[in-house]
C-alpha cells in the first residue's frame, strides 16, 4: 500500500466528509485514525459523527444556555457541544 503525503491525507478527509451521511462506523473510525496518525485537526468535523459508537446517525435534542446537546440515534450517547458566540 501506497503511504500518503499529510496534503494527500487532508484532500481524503475533506472528500470523505463531504459526503458522510451515509458512511458506516466502520469508514468513519478508518478516516479518523488516518487523521490521528498524520496528526490533523478534524476541528468542526468532530461533530458530524458520534465519539462512542461512529455512527453519523444524530439528532439535535435543544439548544439551550449557549449549548447544544446532540443525541446519537444508534447509541443513544448524548453530546453537549458549546455554542460559538461572535
Amino acid at each position: 500500500m501506497k503511504k500518503l503525503s499529510k496534503k494527500e491525507a487532508q484532500k481524503k478527509i475533506e472528500i470523505f466528509f463531504a459526503n458522510i451521511k451515509n458512511k458506516t462506523p466502520k469508514e468513519v473510525r478508518k478516516i479518523k485514525r488516518l487523521a490521528m496518525k498524520h496528526n490533523i485537526k478534524l476541528k468542526e468535523l468532530r461533530k458530524k459523527f458520534c465519539k462512542k459508537c461512529f455512527s453519523t446517525n444524530l439528532k439535535i435534542k435543544r439548544i439551550k444556555r449557549g449549548m447544544q446537546t446532540i443525541e446519537c440515534r444508534n447509541c443513544k450517547y448524548v453530546d453537549r457541544w458549546k455554542i460559538k458566540t461572535s
